[in-house]
């Protein structure tokens, strides 16, 4: 339920990725534990440490591109394949590290700075904030350049990464690799004025929302009648 929440909170957030968890059933946790000796030599987990019923399993990124909508905004990008735009984000300490995202809603600020809305710098190819003359048109072509004055100024770094299991959800909108992560080659265009929106479905989310939620009371249901059988057992099969 928190997750499905949380993707229907940020359905409208440009290109948000909606999570999801998986559930183990008692029996595959099981035969799992049985085999399971990581902790130790003959330490296995058995049956005693486990409890019956279902199991949240591993939660996942649903990578798959959202649709694109039109904002005539020349610093509105969005990308057409697998791909991230790499971003220069500063924690509360001020602590700087790289992260990235498929949110193009960039800006650009007074002194020339490309930024997010959020205030974090875009980076260019050579991993160094771009900035560019605030004074002059600027057009973006689907290779990233930032062309002025018929000069390019600035490339937009786009990055992908063979395997996006090595990519952790930050906050709302970006993603940090962990160990093991590799970079490839991105094949994605960038595309000023267009903006990736969310790749949420509100209708599924809804509709997964009520079944979790009829599933919920089920187990409540389950749980009354239990208790009922317990307490004639103890209190009327007993009486004499």
């Amino acid at each position: 339920m928190d997750v499905l929440t949380n993707n229907l909170a940020n359905a409208n957030t440009n290109g948000y990725k909606k999570e999801g968890a998986t559930s183990q059933s008692f029996d595959a946790v099981l035969t799992y534990k049985i085999k399971d000796v990581t902790e130790g030599y003959h330490l296995a987990r058995r049956i005693g440490r486990n409890n019956p019923g279902v199991k949240i399993g591993e939660g996942y990124t649903d990578f798959s591109q959202g649709p694109v909508k039109s904002t005539g905004n020349p610093f509105d990008l969005a990308l057409t394949d697998a791909g991230f735009f790499a971003v220069e984000f500063t924690n509360k300490a001020g602590e700087s590290s790289v992260k990235y995202t498929r949110d193009g809603n960039f800006t650009l600020t007074q002194d020339g700075r490309l930024v997010t809305q959020d205030g974090d710098a875009v980076l260019d190819e050579d991993g160094s904030p771009i900035k560019i003359d605030p004074l002059l048109e600027a057009q973006i072509n689907t290779s990233g350049q930032i062309i002025q004055d018929g000069s390019v100024v600035a490339t937009i770094q786009v990055t992908d990464f063979e395997d996006y299991n090595y990519l952790e959800h930050y906050g709302e909108n970006y993603f940090m690799p962990v160990e093991g992560a590799r970079e490839k080659e991105p094949e994605a265009e960038v595309y000023a004025g267009y903006l990736e929106t969310s790749n949420i479905s509100v209708v599924d989310e809804m509709v997964n929302m009520i079944a979790v939620q009829r599933a919920y009371e089920s187990n409540q249901k389950v749980i009354t009648t239990i208790d009922s059988t317990l307490e004639i057992s103890a209190n009327q099969l007993g009486k004499l």
